[in-house]
């Protein structure tokens, strides 16, 4: 069953690792592509991630690499690794190809400047989230302890985002900046999150944010991160099924995804170490729903509730 994942962090390896390591089939890589492939992995999206630690005037230019090595690593290398660019490409990917979309995790590399984030528009990001765990111009991340809401500056992203039909984010925010995001934002997503009744991490979302997001037309994508599925750290496959069941009594089932955050993570559910490993959690999931609800989370509700193509 084709899986559309949407979110890893191989460019971040690929940048860190200054093009030593081939995507095509790196171990080191979680999502390489011969991994994707026995995953049956058909759209994988890969995130632009900044460390919070790299000095500011430094950003811009290490999210632009890391653009670089989506271009010529990913996809110049790959013939079968196709752009998606807007949301009509996902239905021309034709068999043996693999779509590839970029998406950024996180604005500190903007700065304050919006010029910079339609640049990256136009390299290809369709989805933006404003934090990672920390603070910065935009909001407060899940991890600041302040807990603030969206500046001004964050809303004007919003705003941008809305313009330009592109997803925001909400998976990093802390929960006064989602409540401000779901205020304003006409495509919002979670592209790795998992419910907070379950495992209480403060990454993960609580039913009000759950139930916000359904009721807008949100997707809410479930992580891999065993941190994330249970508060042990350890985690098996039926382990994540109750957090796609806990949200589907939410009435989320036609909103519920995959974001694996291999490359991002460093712990693992047992049987799902990689991509090459998707499918064991598509078996699992076929023990428990219908073959219409599994092929929904493994793709179909993400392409039933993709932003519309203005005409």
């Amino acid at each position: 069953m084709n899986i559309i994942d949407f979110h890893c962090d191989v460019l971040m390896k690929l940048s860190e690792s200054k093009g030593s390591l081939l995507f095509a089939d790196a171990p080191e890589l979680q999502a390489n592509k011969a991994r994707l492939q026995q995953g049956r992995v058909k759209v994988q999206c890969f995130a632009i991630f900044i460390e919070p630690d790299l000095p500011s005037d430094q950003k811009f230019q290490e999210a632009l690499e890391q653009v670089h090595y989506f271009y010529n690593e990913v996809l110049g290398k790959n013939p079968d690794m196709v752009h998606i660019k807007n949301w009509a490409d996902f239905d021309k990917i034709k068999l043996g190809q693999i779509g590839a979309m970029l998406t950024l995790e996180g604005v500190d590399a903007i700065g304050n400047d919006l010029m910079k984030l339609e640049t990256l528009y136009r390299l290809g990001v369709l989805s933006v989230g404003l934090t990672w765990n920390n603070a910065n111009l935009a909001a407060d991340g899940a991890g600041e302890p302040r807990g603030g809401g969206l500046t001004l500056f964050g809303k004007n992203i919003v705003a941008l985002n809305n313009k330009h039909q592109i997803l925001t984010d909400v998976s990093h925010l802390s929960e006064r900046a989602f409540w401000d995001v779901m205020e304003l934002a006409e495509y919002p997503i979670a592209s790795h999150s998992n419910a907070k009744a379950l495992c209480d991490h403060p990454r993960n979302l609580t039913d009000a944010q759950a139930s916000a997001m359904f009721q807008k037309g949100g997707m809410i994508h479930v992580v891999y991160n065993p941190p994330f599925v249970n508060a042990s750290g350890e985690a098996g496959i039926s382990d994540l099924i109750r957090h796609i069941d806990h949200f589907c009594s939410l009435g989320g089932v036609k909103q519920i995804g995959l974001g694996s955050d291999f490359d991002g993570i460093t712990n693992f559910i047992a049987d799902l170490e990689d991509a090459s490993k998707n499918q064991n959690l598509i078996n699992e999931l076929l023990k428990y729903y219908s073959e219409e609800e599994v092929r929904g989370f493994a793709s179909q509700n993400f392409l039933d509730h993709r932003p519309r193509i203005r005409v």
